[in-house]
């Protein structure tokens, strides 16, 4: 299988077509958070999230949760929300295949700043 290779502005294209598709109910929270593309996770990122070598991952979110957050100490930084492009385009074929599962991440990633849960995410197609 043919892997992937975006530009930055091809890769952007994509995750704006992305994020147009992810349903209201969560793109809104979409405005305060930072997407960030890099090419892949740092060993210190995989090292935080328990990953092997082996194990893929596909985006990572960087903050407080709502459920996490008062009024007398609000986050320090933006919340952000790191995509891995090469990880993502392995495992697709085509842009097409790509814009999706940059959708799904994004959504996965987003349920975590909100605390939603996995049933609501399932509810919404994204199980």
């Amino acid at each position: 299988m043919k892997t992937l290779k975006l530009s930055e502005t091809e890769i952007d294209r994509a995750v704006k077509k992305a994020i147009a598709r992810i349903p209201v109910e969560i793109r809104h929270h979409l405005k305060n958070i930072v997407i960030s593309i890099q090419k892949r996770p740092s060993k210190e990122i995989r090292a935080e999230m328990g990953l092997d070598r082996h194990e893929t991952l596909l985006g990572v979110y960087r903050g407080t949760s709502l459920q996490e957050r008062t009024a007398l100490y609000p986050p320090l930084y933006p919340d952000t929300i790191i995509l891995f492009q090469e990880p993502l385009e392995e495992m697709c074929r085509t842009t097409k295949e790509l814009e999706e599962q940059i959708e799904i991440t994004l959504v996965h990633e987003v349920a975590h700043f909100l605390g939603m849960s996995e049933e609501r995410l399932a509810e919404l197609g994204y199980d």
